[in-house]
């Protein structure tokens, strides 16, 4: 297998873990590697957002964090973000955990930086059987992902071969 395709195979991977109900960010992804000419021209107007006006390199990568947004299984968090807003993307997230870990929350931790709070983030969705992970993007945001604790092996392992750092948060 050549290192395109490895790349190719390992984010359409990470899709479907992180978007096991939902097709979409697969086929995006795969779009934005074949084709990406044709991504570019059908989501101009997500990817003006980003200032991408034409196929750039990790425009796969760039394809699965904007489909996972659309699916709410992403929250990008500014790096200078209150934690107010951090909780408040985290909590729309449709794979956030079935038990709440915002009462394991006390007011020390709503006074944090936008860092150590994702991390105090992380800890208390582990304590309840779910893991926070920031698909690296060498930006000044923090894209995070949730998905059950016992998968997150899995994501670290497919982040290599995809090209993505991931770094899990709280552990």
């Amino acid at each position: 297998m050549s290192g395109t395709d490895a790349v190719r195979t390992s984010l359409a991977a990470i899709a479907s873990l992180l978007a096991p109900a939902h097709p979409g960010p697969g086929e995006r992804v795969l779009l934005a590697h074949h084709d990406p000419e044709r991504y570019v021209s059908t989501y101009a107007a997500r990817l003006a957002n980003r200032g991408i006006d034409g196929p750039v390199p990790d425009l796969a990568r760039t394809a699965l964090l904007d489909a996972l947004d659309e699916y709410r299984l992403l929250a990008e968090c500014d790096w200078k973000e209150q934690p107010a807003g951090i909780r408040s993307r985290l909590e729309k997230l449709a794979s956030r955990p079935s038990v709440d870990p915002w009462v394991l929350f006390g007011a020390r931790d709503m006074r944090l930086r936008t860092a150590a709070f994702l991390e105090t983030c992380g800890r208390h969705y582990r304590d309840v059987g779910a893991t926070l992970a920031v698909l690296d993007t060498d930006s000044d945001c923090y894209p995070v992902v949730c998905l059950r604790a016992a998968r997150a092996g899995e994501l670290t392992a497919l982040a290599g071969p995809a090209g993505t750092a991931v770094r899990l948060l709280g552990a």
